[in-house]
This record gives structure tokens, sequence and C-alpha cells, in this order.
């Protein structure tokens, strides 16, 4: 995918498409989520990151691919493999190493004030909301 698709009420994209080499993807700004903040990182092989903090917003980790050590400000460190995720309150000291071989990929979504709860609707003769079959 070498573009954002925009259609009605949604948006499709790559993070290929929102940047090149080791970085931030601005996903938030490329599709146009507005109810939290959300970005990708590509992180080169032993590329670490400066210690940062929020005001008010927790962070979610989610590591897509290659592996990667937090550091907390407890100064506890924990190795985090694709498919790991980590969640850090605002308050707290990070920092994050790639300790793999390749580069690593993040996605990184932070908010604040709490889950939404259960909301969704099954569309049309699907009760439960997923594919037909389901």
């Amino acid at each position: 995918m070498a573009e954002v698709t925009h259609g009605e009420g949604y948006a499709v994209s790559h993070i290929d498409a929102m940047g090149d080499g080791p970085g931030f993807r601005k996903v938030r700004q490329e599709l146009g989520v507005t109810a939290f903040g959300i970005n990708a990182i590509v992180m080169p092989p032993g590329y670490s990151t400066g210690e940062h903090y929020h005001d008010e917003q927790e962070e979610t980790y989610f590591v897509h691919d290659g592996e990667v050590e937090f550091r907390f400000g407890d100064g506890t460190t924990h190795v985090v493999s694709a498919g790991g995720i980590a969640r850090v309150d605002a308050a707290t000291h990070r920092g994050m190493r790639n300790v793999g071989q390749d580069n690593a990929v993040l996605l990184v979504a932070g908010g604040k004030d709490g889950y939404v709860g259960r909301d969704g609707q099954a569309v049309g003769d699907n009760p439960r909301g997923g594919p037909p079959g389901s």
C-alpha cells in the first residue's frame, strides 16, 4: 500500500506509506484518528531513546517486530519481543532500546480518561457483530 485510502468513516494505510527509514510514523495524523494518540516507531538495531514521561497520557506499546528493552523509572528493564505489550502510567519515566539484530517496529497508543466500555452494535442479521458465519 503506497498511500492513505480514505472512505466514508474510515482510512486504510501502511506504515511504509507514512515515512522512510527509522523514526516516527504519525499514524494519528495520517489516518485522522481523533479519539486517542497513536504512532508507530521504527528503531534501528542498537538505537536507544531518551527517557520521557507524560503529564496526563497513559501509553501502551505493542512490539510488532524485533526485541525492545524498556527502561522504567524504578530502575528495572524488561525485554519485550514481537507480539509483546507494555502499558505505562503517564508519570512513569520510560525509555526504550532496540536490543535485536534488525529494525524494531512498535505501535504506541496513548490516551486518558478511561475505557469507553462495550458499545459495539451488530449490523444486519449477524447478532454477534463478527464476520458472517463466526
